[in-house]
């Protein structure tokens, strides 16, 4: 088993308190997050943006894995995850994450690429995580 942390500290109330999230690695250190980077556009992260980059790293690295299988190496592949906050039941809830796909595969024809990018979908681990409808357009470059 394979274990990664993430960490999180938050101060004050919810739209005037700040927080920072770090990563095990460091490559996030102390960065700030709050109800204005989620809600009003302001610079910092917010937990969906971290959840579309993980989404977009784990869905990509699958399809790489998928793709070596039938013995097919891409040369790109660049992913985009949006994932969806919205209302709900008097709260908020992530209600989907959106993939956007582009790849150039010397050797792969659409069919092929995508039944590949569909099973990187359904079984990348981030994909499993998320309790949310997954969408996805691929777009296999020549």
């Amino acid at each position: 088993m394979i274990k990664k942390s993430g960490s999180a500290k938050w101060t004050g109330g919810l739209k005037d308190g700040k927080g920072h999230v770090s990563t095990e690695s460091g490559v996030l250190n102390d960065q700030p997050y709050g109800f204005n980077t989620r809600f009003e556009g302001k610079n910092g992260t917010n937990p969906e943006e971290l959840i579309g980059a993980a989404h977009a790293s784990c869905f990509s690295m699958a399809l790489s894995l998928i793709l070596g299988e039938s013995d097919l190496v891409p040369d790109s592949i660049e992913t985009k995850a949006t994932v969806s906050l919205e209302e709900k039941d008097g709260g908020f809830a992530v209600t989907g994450s959106h993939l956007v796909v582009t790849a150039k595969i010397p050797g792969a024809d659409q069919a092929a690429f995508e039944k590949a990018a569909k099973a990187a979908k359904e079984n990348c681990p981030i994909s499993k995580l998320l309790n949310a409808e997954i969408t996805m357009d691929a777009t296999l470059q020549g």
